[in-house]
């Protein structure tokens, strides 16, 4: 049966602990074949501490792990499953598409009608399909270094765009600096052509053009941030990069792998660009338009893509890129991504942080709720009224975090093991699995008070 968390009679907090057993033993077994333990770096609860949860089994809005723990799901395979665990129609055409093989190395329909439906959504005019965010942002990136004759890369401090060597760089001193390698194997020279500037500073961004305009390839950023936490853009800041790439002859790519088609039909574009009249250059995208599988995208405008071999000179290549499996798991879940469904998704996310901000000042921990679409998270952080770059972002108080994250999981309640991670809800999340949530909430803000007074008791 599966294990749910009990209360104690000595404390209306106390709780017996949910059983770990099962999972710290293949964590053991994992850390000897496996770095860490893990094949993703978050995965290991190194943020927040303890036993990382091994599951077994994802269905709608629920994991169950090797313990028989049951979970509500707030990371949803972190923004993919906007449909939710195992949709049953999703799961009966991904059956259907295996039945006929599991990868041809040739071109199939399921690769040209998932083309379309992004071509019908956003702005892009052509899309190479690959399997994975990071190699859709690298991709891009060579695409606008070979299509303007340029080198230089502009990104943002806090945005997150995949391990690509040039783009694992953080800012140096100064406003606007030459990057330096955020990691150890990232040879200096990968990244002496990128720059860093702080996020949603326009100042900042009109001063480096001013000075290197005509040196600069392409600027990437995240439509809107989710990967330092939710720190949306100001109003107006993507059409001002949109304007100020094109009057210098750069190109404007706009990271959409974590908002495409989660935070509207259309993505963040269709909350900004689609209303005020304006589209990136490039665009990249990943999670939701793979359905749960291994599937991404780069497009953008037809003449920029057309410098791709085997039309252009420009290099890329994937031998499973397109997979008829991952195609038609993403053809499927966009399909069936109407307006009811986003429509759902939002209210379900208004529901749960409006409930985790009140249950946080009713315990009097300081925080900021951020929102952008149905994606939000919950700032720790009482040094800033409102967090609008990475600086602001980690101002956190992470250890008041770790308390109320713990919290929530012995309560069944699976947050982003990370203080800088979005919270991703689905269609699957219902009135069962919300109030559960809602549940666990006042519990768990009064473990983050306990924390934030240094009490660990």
């Amino acid at each position: 049966m599966p294990q749910t968390p009990t209360s104690s009679a000595s404390s209306p907090d106390a709780r017996t602990p949910l059983p770990t057993d099962g999972s710290a033993a293949w964590f053991e077994r994992a850390h000897r074949v496996t770095p860490g333990g893990v094949n993703s770096p978050v995965r290991a609860f190194n943020a927040v501490g303890g036993t990382p949860r091994f599951m077994v089994s994802g269905q709608g809005a629920w994991l169950t792990d090797v313990d028989g723990n049951d979970y509500v799901d707030l990371i949803c395979s972190w923004g993919p499953l906007l449909l939710g665990h195992a949709h049953p129609e999703v799961q009966a055409r991904v059956a259907e598409a295996v039945a006929r093989g599991t990868s041809y190395g040739t071109p199939s329909r399921s690769e040209v009608e998932l083309a379309e439906e992004i071509v019908a959504r956003t702005p892009v005019e052509q899309v190479r399909l690959v399997s994975s965010g990071t190699e859709a942002t690298m991709s891009a990136i060579r695409l606008a270094r070979g299509f303007t004759g340029r080198d230089v890369v502009v990104k943002f401090a806090g945005c997150y765009h995949g391990h690509v060597d040039s783009l694992l760089a953080e800012a140096g001193s100064g406003l606007a600096t030459h990057a330096v390698a955020g990691t150890p194997g990232v040879p200096a020279a990968s990244v002496e052509a990128t720059v860093v500037l702080p996020y949603n500073d326009r100042a900042a961004v009109e001063q480096l053009f001013a000075q290197r305009g005509g040196e600069i390839a392409c600027l990437v950023t995240e439509a809107s941030p989710g990967n330092m936490g939710v720190v949306p853009p100001e109003p107006g800041f993507n059409e001002f990069l949109a304007q100020t790439c094109a009057r210098h002859g750069a190109l404007f790519v706009s990271d959409e792998v974590m908002t495409g088609f989660r935070v509207s039909r259309q993505g963040q574009w269709g909350l900004d660009g689609a209303r005020e009249g304006w589209a990136p250059d490039l665009m990249t995208f990943g999670k939701v338009m793979g359905g749960g599988f291994p599937a991404a995208a780069f497009g953008g405008r037809a003449d920029v893509m057309g410098m791709l071999s085997p039309q252009g000179p420009v290099y890329q290549a994937g031998t499973l890129s397109g997979n008829p499996v991952a195609t038609t798991a993403g053809l499927t879940t966009l399909r069936l991504a109407a307006d009811e469904v986003y429509a759902h998704v939002d209210a379900a996310a208004a529901t749960v942080s409006a409930a985790a901000g009140e249950a946080l000042t009713a315990a009097g921990v300081p925080h900021l709720v951020q929102h952008d679409g149905n994606m939000f998270s919950v700032f720790f952080a009482p040094q800033v009224d409102r967090v609008v770059d990475y600086v602001g972002a980690a101002s956190q108080d992470t250890a008041v975090f770790r308390a109320f994250f713990h919290a929530m999981l012995e309560q069944g309640v699976y947050l982003p093991p990370s203080a800088f991670e979005a919270w991703f809800l689905s269609a699957a999340h219902d009135d069962r699995a919300i109030g559960h949530v809602l549940d666990a909430l006042p519990g768990a803000a009064r473990a983050a008070a306990r924390a934030h007074e240094g009490d660990t008791a």
